[in-house]
């Protein structure tokens, strides 16, 4: 008789949630904090923090071009303890940044006395300049341990989950970035209410300490876990032609990044990261920013957590829910898996098109724009999951948590993009006012809306090159092992 298959890769996929979810709390701490809390004791402007977000865009981008090979060469149990504490340690090292600005600048006697220079003095400019470079040195600290995150956790999904669960399953552990973003939204603003912006970088920042312990204690690869029973093993390995060979892992070992640079379906993947990511982080890091700007909602506030709260229940359902199509459509056409996600990816890129109406319909309540924005974010998630998805079902496993890498690395560079773009572009609305139009908006109101059109069209844009670049709708198990090195 035939014993029941364990379900350890479920739990797996839980550590890889909650994973992801400390990830987002991690980066989600300056966002909530720097409209309210930072910013006007260090006297930010809207292009200093784009600068900041932007510059941790750009760094995490580069690293993830080297954390990819790095896990594949360290192995997964290894590689995301190393990621974590990185990033934990990051994260913590934020709350002196404070006490770092008033050793630095001269005739600042303490922190609290931040507050009463006169904004646009040479001392106010003096102080924003220098908190700026602290943060941008935590920030970049920050931006080296995350970037293990995703090709960890994409390498960890491709060796527990068959090709037609793990779009799924990322989409699991990928509703861990919008759990994490809620929350923050109700830990973050009132610890720093209470305690001080600084004990919500330390609080937040200690909980990947915590996650370590049990990564390391409860993670090993299937062959090696003795969680995993026989019949599991024979289901994860069910689309694999059993057991992956010694030969096959050499071959995908050996595949160089000049000679992944050459393939069409690596430039897939990374136009799919680099046109739609910075679209994402953009909805990350501005939203609380724009429901105060647009609406007088800060984060703190009642209905400005609700609103945000709103959003990501919005994100969290619907794109795990989104996910499952690709399953079912697995299921149908198993030959074909890498088809029918891209059947799949075009409906969640048309998602994002109704961010359109978010400024428009924000005139009447900022719900609508809250709304609106929650099912774009849901559409992008439900995209993400399936692009990373499709470097499982396109490469070897040995060369998985690289390609993310690669791609995560051009993600990484679109982000930094919009950021960028946006901190200087609603800096100049700002200050231009009605000369500054867009679609019947003036000013800063102008310039979201300039965004807000870019963000609704990325995506099927990228499903287009996606389309173009992925000649065949999979690489056939015995040409991938036999790749040339």
């Amino acid at each position: 008789m035939m014993r029941k298959a364990t379900n350890f890769r479920w739990m797996v996929c839980s550590l890889l949630f909650f994973a992801t979810m400390v990830n987002y709390l991690d980066r989600q701490v300056l966002s909530l904090t720097w409209k309210d809390f930072i910013a006007p004791g260090f006297h930010w402007t809207d292009n200093d923090y784009g600068t900041i977000t932007a510059c941790f865009s750009l760094v995490y981008a580069v690293c993830n071009l080297f954390a990819g090979r790095f896990i594949d060469w360290l192995g997964t149990r290894r590689g995301y303890l190393w990621a974590i504490f990185i990033w934990s340690a990051a994260a913590c090292l934020h709350a002196l940044c404070g006490r770092g600005t008033v050793l630095l600048v001269d005739g600042v006697a303490s922190a609290e006395a931040l507050r009463t220079l006169e904004s646009g003095s040479a001392i106010a400019l003096s102080v924003a300049s220098v908190s700026v470079w602290l943060f941008l040195g935590c920030r970049c600290f920050l931006a080296l341990g995350e970037a293990g995150n995703f090709p960890a956790a994409i390498k960890v999904t491709a060796e527990y989950f068959p090709k037609k669960d793990r779009a799924f399953a990322t989409s699991v552990f990928n509703a861990g970035s919008s759990i994490g973003a809620l929350v923050a939204l109700v830990t973050i603003p009132p610890i720093a209410q209470k305690w001080g912006w600084e004990a919500a970088f330390v609080v937040i920042g200690a909980l990947g300490f915590v996650w370590m312990g049990v990564w390391q204690f409860l993670y090993r690869s299937p062959n090696e876990s003795a969680h995993v029973n026989a019949e599991e093993l024979a289901y994860i390995n069910s689309d694999e032609g059993g057991v992956r060979t010694s030969e096959t892992a050499e071959a995908g070992a050996g595949l160089s990044f000049s000679r992944l640079l050459c393939m069409r379906e690596t430039w897939a993947v990374v136009l799919a990261l680099f046109l739609t990511n910075g679209c994402w982080w953009f909805f990350l890091f501005w939203t609380p920013g724009y429901l105060s700007d647009q609406f007088g909602y800060s984060s703190a506030s009642g209905t400005g957590m609700m609103l945000v709260m709103a959003l990501y229940a919005i994100v969290t359902v619907l794109s795990v829910w989104l996910c499952r199509i690709p399953t079912k459509l697995i299921a149908r056409n198993g030959d074909n898996p890498c088809g029918s996600r891209m059947l799949a990816m075009f409906a969640f890129a048309c998602l994002p098109l109704v961010v359109l109406f978010a400024q428009p319909l924000g005139s009447a309540s900022a719900w609508f724009p809250a709304v609106l924005i929650g099912v774009a974010c849901a559409g992008h998630q439900a995209w993400s999951a399936n692009v990373y998805s499709v470097v499982g079902d396109l490469f070897p496993k040995t060369a998985v948590a690289t390609v993310t890498g690669i791609a995560q690395f051009a993600g990484g560079i679109g982000s930094f993009a919009v950021n960028k773009a946006s901190g200087m572009m609603f800096a100049v609305a700002a200050n231009r006012g009605a000369s500054f139009s867009f679609c019947g908006f003036d000013g800063k109101p102008a310039g979201y809306m300039v965004v807000f059109c870019w963000c609704a069209v990325a995506y099927l844009l990228a499903w287009v090159c996606m389309k173009i670049l992925v000649r065949s709708p999979k690489l056939p198990s015995e040409k991938r092992k036999t790749l040339p090195v």
